[in-house]
């Protein structure tokens, strides 16, 4: 029985094995692979680190700003004792027993609350001759005349808030409104014909 030919490849010829890689080439594909695999698990190493580190500021502002919803409700009960204080005329302090003990009464409440309020990291803004910042104030008005840099804070219609470094309720004011620049003084300008102090000499 007649052996087998081999088959031709495509080209006619007979069919030929590629050669089997060196073994250096064996190792420069497992090195390439073996950087492949190390620079995938350094991203997913990063991955889960940025991951931890948002989950762990997301507590601490949970833990910080958990107040905020309530200081907003109590900050207008201190506008409120503020208010009640404010509207005791000093005058009637000194001549009406019960109203000087009114008043004691609401100022030690006011004072319990600002010391719960600085507990809890509340901070008032009574920004009086700052420069205005829209980060922490609503300009309500601008004040003419006033002598100070436009910009400046000349009226505080309303305290605000800040808890830790979060804005809780801006504080309402008033600001120093640029004042017109006066015209320079012309330079004297030079006496003409005809005009005092020039002399006009006639030809006879």
């Amino acid at each position: 029985m007649a052996e087998e030919e081999p088959k031709p490849d495509e080209a006619g010829g007979p069919e030929v094995e590629a050669p089997a890689p060196s073994l250096e080439e064996q190792l420069h594909a497992a090195q390439a692979q073996a950087a492949q695999l190390k620079d995938q698990f350094l991203r997913a190493l990063a991955d889960a680190e940025n991951a931890r580190r948002r989950a762990q500021r997301e507590r601490e502002d949970s833990n910080k700003y958990a107040i905020a919803g309530f200081a907003k409700e109590m900050v207008a009960v201190a506008d409120n004792l503020r208010r009640a204080l404010d509207s005791i005329p000093a005058e009637a302090r000194e001549t009406d027993e019960n109203l000087r003990n009114l008043a004691a009464g609401v100022e030690l409440t006011e004072r319990q609350l600002a010391a719960v309020f600085e507990r809890f990291a509340i901070r008032r803004v009574e920004p009086w001759g700052e420069k205005f910042d829209s980060n922490l104030h609503q300009a309500m008005l601008e004040v003419p005349g006033t002598g100070q840099p436009a910009g400046t804070v000349v009226q505080v219609l309303q305290a605000g808030y800040v808890l830790n470094d979060r804005l809780l309720r801006p504080a309402l004011v008033g600001i120093a409104k640029a004042e017109p620049v006066a015209p320079a003084p012309d330079d004297a300008a030079p006496e003409g014909p005809g005009e005092p102090g020039h002399r006009v000499d006639t030809v006879a």
